[in-house]
Protein backbone atom coordinates (compact mmCIF):
# COMPACT_ATOMS: atom_id res chain seq x y z
CA UNK A 1 0.00 0.00 0.00
CA UNK A 2 1.85 3.64 -1.07
CA UNK A 3 1.53 6.59 1.16
CA UNK A 4 -1.14 8.00 -0.95
CA UNK A 5 -3.19 4.96 -0.99
CA UNK A 6 -3.38 4.65 3.14
CA UNK A 7 -3.92 8.74 3.68
CA UNK A 8 -6.91 8.06 1.23
CA UNK A 9 -8.69 6.06 3.94
CA UNK A 10 -8.54 8.41 6.32
CA UNK A 11 -11.80 10.61 7.24
CA UNK A 12 -11.05 13.16 9.77
CA UNK A 13 -13.77 13.90 11.77
CA UNK A 14 -15.18 17.52 11.73
CA UNK A 15 -16.25 17.45 15.57
CA UNK A 16 -15.81 21.65 15.82
CA UNK A 17 -19.05 23.96 16.22
CA UNK A 18 -18.09 26.87 14.16
CA UNK A 19 -16.88 28.01 10.90
CA UNK A 20 -13.59 28.99 11.57
CA UNK A 21 -12.90 25.49 13.20
CA UNK A 22 -14.06 24.07 9.82
CA UNK A 23 -11.29 26.46 7.95
CA UNK A 24 -8.77 25.74 10.63
CA UNK A 25 -8.50 22.08 9.92
CA UNK A 26 -9.48 22.28 6.33
CA UNK A 27 -6.73 24.40 5.97
CA UNK A 28 -4.35 22.51 7.76
CA UNK A 29 -5.32 18.80 6.77
CA UNK A 30 -6.65 18.99 3.36
CA UNK A 31 -4.18 16.85 1.36
CA UNK A 32 -2.95 14.90 4.41
CA UNK A 33 -6.09 12.85 5.21
CA UNK A 34 -8.95 11.91 2.56
CA UNK A 35 -11.93 12.94 3.83
CA UNK A 36 -13.73 15.50 6.02
CA UNK A 37 -16.51 14.04 8.51
CA UNK A 38 -19.41 16.78 8.95
CA UNK A 39 -21.58 15.70 11.63
CA UNK A 40 -24.92 16.80 13.15
CA UNK A 41 -24.14 19.40 15.15
CA UNK A 42 -21.79 21.03 12.18
CA UNK A 43 -24.59 20.96 9.58
CA UNK A 44 -27.34 21.76 11.92
CA UNK A 45 -25.42 25.00 12.82
CA UNK A 46 -24.30 25.84 8.81
CA UNK A 47 -26.44 23.83 6.88
CA UNK A 48 -25.70 22.82 3.23
CA UNK A 49 -23.25 25.58 2.40
CA UNK A 50 -20.81 24.13 5.41
CA UNK A 51 -20.67 20.97 2.97
CA UNK A 52 -20.04 23.05 -0.12
CA UNK A 53 -17.22 25.30 1.60
CA UNK A 54 -15.30 21.91 2.13
CA UNK A 55 -16.11 20.67 -1.45
CA UNK A 56 -15.08 24.20 -3.04
CA UNK A 57 -11.70 24.16 -1.27
CA UNK A 58 -11.22 20.40 -3.10
CA UNK A 59 -12.09 18.20 -0.54
CA UNK A 60 -14.63 15.36 -0.27
CA UNK A 61 -17.67 15.18 2.30
CA UNK A 62 -18.72 12.32 4.26
CA UNK A 63 -22.17 13.75 5.55
CA UNK A 64 -22.98 11.53 9.24
CA UNK A 65 -26.71 12.71 9.45
CA UNK A 66 -27.80 9.10 10.01
CA UNK A 67 -31.38 9.42 8.69
CA UNK A 68 -33.65 6.95 9.99
CA UNK A 69 -37.43 8.10 9.65
CA UNK A 70 -40.36 7.16 7.50
CA UNK A 71 -38.99 5.42 4.32
CA UNK A 72 -40.51 8.81 1.83
CA UNK A 73 -39.05 11.04 4.51
CA UNK A 74 -35.59 9.06 4.21
CA UNK A 75 -35.28 9.16 0.34
CA UNK A 76 -36.34 12.61 -0.07
CA UNK A 77 -33.52 13.69 2.30
CA UNK A 78 -30.92 11.21 0.53
CA UNK A 79 -31.81 12.78 -2.56
CA UNK A 80 -31.03 16.39 -1.09
CA UNK A 81 -27.68 14.99 0.67
CA UNK A 82 -26.65 13.19 -3.03
CA UNK A 83 -27.18 16.59 -5.08
CA UNK A 84 -24.66 18.22 -2.54
CA UNK A 85 -22.06 15.82 -3.94
CA UNK A 86 -20.93 14.52 -0.93
CA UNK A 87 -19.18 11.47 -1.29
CA UNK A 88 -20.59 8.96 1.56
CA UNK A 89 -24.04 9.46 3.55
CA UNK A 90 -25.47 7.42 5.81
CA UNK A 91 -28.94 6.33 7.48
CA UNK A 92 -29.20 3.65 10.34
CA UNK A 93 -30.03 0.60 9.77
CA UNK A 94 -32.49 0.00 12.00
CA UNK A 95 -34.82 1.77 9.99
CA UNK A 96 -35.86 -1.42 8.54
CA UNK A 97 -35.35 -2.67 4.64
CA UNK A 98 -38.01 -0.67 3.29
CA UNK A 99 -36.69 2.42 4.22
CA UNK A 100 -33.30 1.78 2.85
CA UNK A 101 -34.58 0.05 -0.49
CA UNK A 102 -36.44 2.88 -1.20
CA UNK A 103 -34.07 4.97 -0.53
CA UNK A 104 -31.78 3.28 -3.18
CA UNK A 105 -34.74 3.15 -5.78
CA UNK A 106 -34.37 7.32 -5.60
CA UNK A 107 -31.13 7.75 -5.57
CA UNK A 108 -30.68 5.14 -8.66
CA UNK A 109 -34.04 7.09 -10.86
CA UNK A 110 -31.85 10.46 -10.16
CA UNK A 111 -28.22 8.85 -10.86
CA UNK A 112 -29.57 6.97 -14.21
CA UNK A 113 -25.85 6.65 -15.62
CA UNK A 114 -23.64 8.84 -13.93
CA UNK A 115 -22.29 8.57 -10.46
CA UNK A 116 -23.73 9.38 -7.25
CA UNK A 117 -22.79 9.35 -3.49
CA UNK A 118 -22.54 6.03 -1.92
CA UNK A 119 -25.15 5.01 0.88
CA UNK A 120 -23.47 3.26 4.21
CA UNK A 121 -25.76 1.96 6.82
CA UNK A 122 -25.07 2.69 10.59
CA UNK A 123 -24.99 -0.73 12.29
CA UNK A 124 -24.52 -0.25 15.96
CA UNK A 125 -22.90 2.67 17.51
CA UNK A 126 -19.51 2.28 19.03
CA UNK A 127 -20.29 4.09 21.90
CA UNK A 128 -22.92 1.21 22.37
CA UNK A 129 -22.21 -2.22 24.26
CA UNK A 130 -24.52 -5.00 25.27
CA UNK A 131 -26.08 -3.21 28.57
CA UNK A 132 -26.70 -0.32 26.03
CA UNK A 133 -28.92 -2.76 23.46
CA UNK A 134 -30.74 -4.86 26.65
CA UNK A 135 -31.73 -0.95 27.80
CA UNK A 136 -33.44 -0.81 24.40
CA UNK A 137 -35.03 -4.49 24.17
CA UNK A 138 -32.19 -5.73 21.71
CA UNK A 139 -31.38 -8.86 23.44
CA UNK A 140 -28.96 -10.34 20.94
CA UNK A 141 -25.08 -10.06 21.43
CA UNK A 142 -23.56 -6.99 19.24
CA UNK A 143 -21.53 -8.81 16.87
CA UNK A 144 -24.64 -11.01 15.66
CA UNK A 145 -26.88 -7.90 15.22
CA UNK A 146 -23.93 -5.78 13.25
CA UNK A 147 -23.65 -8.71 10.52
CA UNK A 148 -27.52 -9.08 10.98
CA UNK A 149 -28.49 -5.39 9.75
CA UNK A 150 -25.07 -5.66 7.59
CA UNK A 151 -26.64 -7.85 5.40
CA UNK A 152 -30.28 -6.53 5.67
CA UNK A 153 -28.64 -2.88 4.16
CA UNK A 154 -26.96 -5.33 1.64
CA UNK A 155 -30.02 -6.70 0.18
CA UNK A 156 -31.75 -2.87 0.27
CA UNK A 157 -29.06 -2.11 -2.15
CA UNK A 158 -26.63 0.46 -0.04
CA UNK A 159 -23.32 0.50 -0.79
CA UNK A 160 -21.26 -0.21 2.54
CA UNK A 161 -21.64 0.40 6.65
CA UNK A 162 -20.28 2.37 9.42
CA UNK A 163 -19.69 -0.58 11.78
CA UNK A 164 -17.11 -0.53 14.79
CA UNK A 165 -13.33 -2.35 13.79
CA UNK A 166 -14.44 -5.35 16.25
CA UNK A 167 -17.38 -6.54 13.72
CA UNK A 168 -15.50 -5.69 10.27
CA UNK A 169 -13.97 -9.22 10.04
CA UNK A 170 -17.52 -10.57 10.11
CA UNK A 171 -19.33 -7.83 8.01
CA UNK A 172 -16.71 -8.47 5.70
CA UNK A 173 -16.96 -12.35 5.62
CA UNK A 174 -20.92 -11.95 5.28
CA UNK A 175 -20.84 -9.42 2.61
CA UNK A 176 -18.15 -9.69 0.53
CA UNK A 177 -14.66 -7.78 -0.60
CA UNK A 178 -17.17 -5.18 -2.71
CA UNK A 179 -18.97 -4.16 0.31
CA UNK A 180 -17.68 -0.56 1.75
CA UNK A 181 -17.00 -0.67 5.46
CA UNK A 182 -15.87 2.49 7.73
CA UNK A 183 -14.80 1.88 10.94
CA UNK A 184 -15.16 4.68 13.70
CA UNK A 185 -13.91 3.79 17.00
CA UNK A 186 -10.22 3.59 15.84
CA UNK A 187 -7.53 4.84 18.00
CA UNK A 188 -3.75 4.69 16.97
CA UNK A 189 -1.36 3.64 19.55
CA UNK A 190 -0.01 6.70 20.62
CA UNK A 191 -3.61 7.62 21.37
CA UNK A 192 -6.26 7.69 24.37
CA UNK A 193 -9.04 5.43 23.94
CA UNK A 194 -11.95 8.95 24.79
CA UNK A 195 -15.16 7.83 24.96
CA UNK A 196 -15.42 4.62 22.72
CA UNK A 197 -15.84 1.07 24.01
CA UNK A 198 -15.38 -0.91 21.20
CA UNK A 199 -11.91 0.19 19.37
CA UNK A 200 -9.00 -1.23 17.70
CA UNK A 201 -5.95 0.56 16.00
CA UNK A 202 -5.78 1.58 12.58
CA UNK A 203 -3.32 -1.48 11.29
CA UNK A 204 -5.80 -4.05 12.68
CA UNK A 205 -9.34 -2.33 11.13
CA UNK A 206 -7.45 -2.44 7.72
CA UNK A 207 -6.30 -5.79 8.04
CA UNK A 208 -9.77 -6.76 9.24
CA UNK A 209 -11.08 -5.40 5.68
CA UNK A 210 -12.24 -1.93 6.36
CA UNK A 211 -11.96 0.67 3.52
CA UNK A 212 -12.19 4.25 5.42
CA UNK A 213 -11.40 4.87 9.26
CA UNK A 214 -13.06 7.73 10.66
CA UNK A 215 -10.70 9.44 13.07
CA UNK A 216 -10.71 12.90 14.68
CA UNK A 217 -9.49 13.61 18.56
CA UNK A 218 -6.11 11.59 17.55
CA UNK A 219 -5.55 14.31 15.19
CA UNK A 220 -7.31 17.10 16.32
CA UNK A 221 -5.74 16.79 20.25
CA UNK A 222 -1.66 16.08 19.11
CA UNK A 223 0.45 18.95 19.82
CA UNK A 224 1.56 18.49 16.37
CA UNK A 225 -1.47 17.34 13.75
CA UNK A 226 0.10 16.69 10.88
CA UNK A 227 2.51 14.26 12.69
CA UNK A 228 -0.01 12.67 14.50
CA UNK A 229 -2.12 11.72 10.55
CA UNK A 230 1.09 11.05 9.55
CA UNK A 231 1.82 8.50 12.39
CA UNK A 232 -1.49 7.09 11.41
CA UNK A 233 -0.68 6.67 7.99
CA UNK A 234 2.23 5.22 8.34
CA UNK A 235 -0.07 2.20 10.91
CA UNK A 236 -2.22 1.85 8.38
CA UNK A 237 0.99 1.21 5.78
CA UNK A 238 1.88 -1.74 7.99
CA UNK A 239 -1.65 -3.27 7.33
CA UNK A 240 -0.61 -4.96 4.54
Amino acid sequence: MTRDEARARVIFALDVDNLAGVKKWVSILNGHVGMFKVGKQLFTAYGPEIVRMIENSGASVFLDLKYHDIPNTVAMASLEAARLRVKLFNVHALGGYEMMARTMEALYREHTGRERSKVLAVTILTSSDEQTLREVGIELPIAEMVVRLAKLAQNAGLDGVVASPREVALVREACGPDFLIVTPGVRPLFSSTDDQKRITTPAEAIRAGSNYLVIGRPISAAADHLVAAEKIIAEIMTSL
